[in-house]
């Protein structure tokens, strides 16, 4: 499923217009963003937690001329699904 086919998805299920769908998808992912750019974590319960990992700074190796290089610290978001999430899909 690509963003417009839950966009259709979420209009179909909620009885909205598929432009105020969007609207309401968009602002989702948009407050989503911003919690997690911000540090905070999202926690939807049932459905699963958004957090950041930080990643320290490490070297690694240039795969083409295997010098190494380094490669600098980094945040990266997270998702941990829930209980009823997980048990839905089995």
């Amino acid at each position: 499923m690509n963003k417009q086919e839950l966009i259709a998805q979420v209009a179909d299920l909620s009885g909205l217009g598929k432009g105020d769908a969007s609207k309401a998808v968009e602002a989702v992912f948009d407050t989503i963003s911003a919690s997690l750019k911000k540090g905070d974590e999202v926690r939807l319960v049932g459905f699963g937690t958004f957090s950041v990992s930080k990643r320290k700074a490490s070297t690694g190796r240039n795969p083409r001329t295997g010098e190494p290089m380094t490669i600098k610290a980094s945040s990266q978001p997270k998702f941990k699904a829930g209980k009823v999430l997980k048990d839905s899909v089995n």
